[in-house]
């Protein structure tokens, strides 16, 4: 068999179907200290449970950084590397080289390790985003996963190129002279990645509200082989200001109206799942945007205008890209029609 085709065998034939598939073994133990209702600490348990013992997880600064590594103690089984804010990529890469160098030198075992990198917005779709891009061009066996809980977490909600249209932060507030203070639509990372690195065969985006599609994921991406990548939407009852409990709720809604599309990119093709599958196809009617934006305390400022502003925002991502809800860009020939 080609090695092609066992990655291939690797990557579908090993799918997990129901929840009591997924692996019992914890790498991401209880104790950490991150804030009741934390997404992004479901997203970390996913992936320790899923790499399993033979992994580095390597994390930047970042909120989940600050809550995992109090001083002495840590709730990370396998062995956790901190770097900083801008470094994920580079550390990624050196990683990722120094295992084989090691094992073509005989030093360790040759065998699968697994290489994960996890950033938040700053470390990963902002300063660490040129370091990201050259971990992507080299055929290392790595996976970077941008959690993204759109903002600044860990110095108290800063306003990132995540955070989205409108939303106030600690240092964006409404006021009386400019009620809107972030003005700019949200970065699409994925598409940044996938249209610049040819040699990427798997990115995908994903949300802890959908265990099964986030366990599925990041085990597709660990097998693909070479640099992979996967932006997960967190959400965070601290910066979005909404009661804990309703954290997976909040998840879904933000893939039901179509704001967070769920797909993934694998050897050229884009794939949709869950709900955005049925979006796409028209067969699910999207949810209005102002169901997801009033359960938030950071959109509390919003007036009509601003709601009919992101649902057009929201609405053009499915009827005028030229991948719904994924490319921005549309072909001469399309844009003709």
């Amino acid at each position: 068999m080609s090695e092609e085709l066992e990655k291939e065998e690797r990557m579908y034939k090993s799918i997990i179907k129901t929840i009591k598939q997924a692996p019992l073994e914890e790498f991401y133990a209880s104790g950490h200290r991150t804030c009741q209702g934390c997404e992004s600490a479901l997203l970390m348990r996913y992936l320790a449970k899923i790499s399993g013992e033979r992994t580095i997880v390597v994390g930047a600064t970042g909120c989940m950084y600050v809550a995992n590594t109090t001083y002495y103690t840590t709730s990370w089984v396998v062995p956790w590397v901190h770097t900083q804010l801008g470094g994920s990529g580079g550390a990624a890469l050196g990683t990722a080289a120094a295992l084989r160098a090691l094992m073509r030198k005989g030093k360790i075992k040759e065998e699968p390790i697994n290489v994960i990198v996890f950033c938040g917005d700053l470390g990963c779709a902002d300063m660490g985003l040129s370091g990201v891009s050259n971990a992507m061009t080299y055929d290392y066996n790595l996976l970077i996963i941008l959690y993204d809980n759109e903002s600044s977490a860990n110095t108290d909600i800063q306003e990132t190129s995540m955070t989205p249209y409108g939303a106030q932060t600690s240092f964006s507030r409404p006021g009386t002279a400019r009620r809107i203070m972030k003005r700019r639509w949200k970065k699409s990372v994925v598409p940044m990645i996938i249209a610049g690195h040819r040699n990427v065969r798997y990115a995908a985006t994903t949300s802890p509200a959908y265990p099964l599609d986030t366990l599925n994921k990041i085990k597709k991406a660990l097998s693909a082989g070479g640099p992979t990548f996967i932006h997960s939407l967190d959400p965070c009852p601290k910066g979005w200001d909404y009661d804990p409990m309703y954290s997976h709720e909040l998840g879904t809604l933000a893939v039901e109206t179509g704001i967070w599309p769920l797909y993934e990119y694998i050897d050229g093709k884009i794939i949709y799942n869950e709900p955005t599958k049925g979006i796409v196809e028209g067969r699910i009617k999207r949810k209005p945007v102002r169901e997801y934006l009033e359960k938030q305390g950071r959109f509390s400022h919003f007036v009509e205008e601003d709601f009919e502003h992101f649902q057009k925002m929201v609405d053009e991502m499915y009827e005028s890209w030229e991948i719904p809800g994924v490319m921005p860009i549309k072909s001469v020939e399309l844009a003709r029609k």
